[in-house]
C-alpha cells in the first residue's frame, strides 16, 4: 500500500530553482531516512542527498552549496531545494526511504522519479 510520490520536475534554464517533493502514500509508521538519488542518460545512478531522522544530512560534492534537504516531520515528506541550476544537473531524481507501514520496515523503497531538465 506504501507509494513514495516524487513531484516538482520540470524544465529550467540554467540558474533556475526547483523544489522536489517526496511524499510517501499510505499509513506510514515511521520514517528512519530519506534520500536523494539521480541518474542522467548514459551515467550511473548517483546519491545526491540525505536526511536521517535526527536531522543529520550529506550531499554529493557535486551539488553541495546549492541543494538543500529537508523533512517534514508531520507530514512525512521529504523535499529537495536545487537552485543555481546547471545543465548538467539534468537528471532523473528519485526519492528513496527508510521506513515502517503497518509494522513492516521497507528499507530502501523507491519512488518512480521525476525529470528535471536545465536547459537554455
Amino acid at each position: 500500500q506504501v507509494q513514495l510520490v516524487e513531484s516538482g520536475g520540470g524544465l529550467v534554464q540554467p540558474g533556475g530553482s526547483l523544489r522536489l517533493s517526496c511524499a510517501p502514500s499510505g499509513i506510514i509508521s515511521r520514517v528512519n531516512a530519506m534520500a536523494w538519488y539521480r541518474q542522467a542518460p548514459g551515467k550511473e545512478r548517483e546519491l545526491v542527498a540525505s536526511i536521517a531522522n535526527g536531522g543529520s544530512t550529506n550531499y554529493a560534492d557535486s551539488v553541495k552549496g546549492r541543494f538543500t534537504i529537508s523533512f517534514d516531520n508531520a507530514k512525512n515528506t521529504a523535499y529537495l531545494q536545487i537552485n543555481s541550476l546547471k545543465p548538467e544537473d539534468t537528471a532523473v531524481y528519485s526519492c528513496n526511504a527508510d521506513l515502517y507501514s503497518y509494522g513492516v520496515r521497507y528499507n530502501p523503497y523507491w519512488g518512480k522519479g521525476a525529470l528535471v531538465t536545465v536547459s537554455p
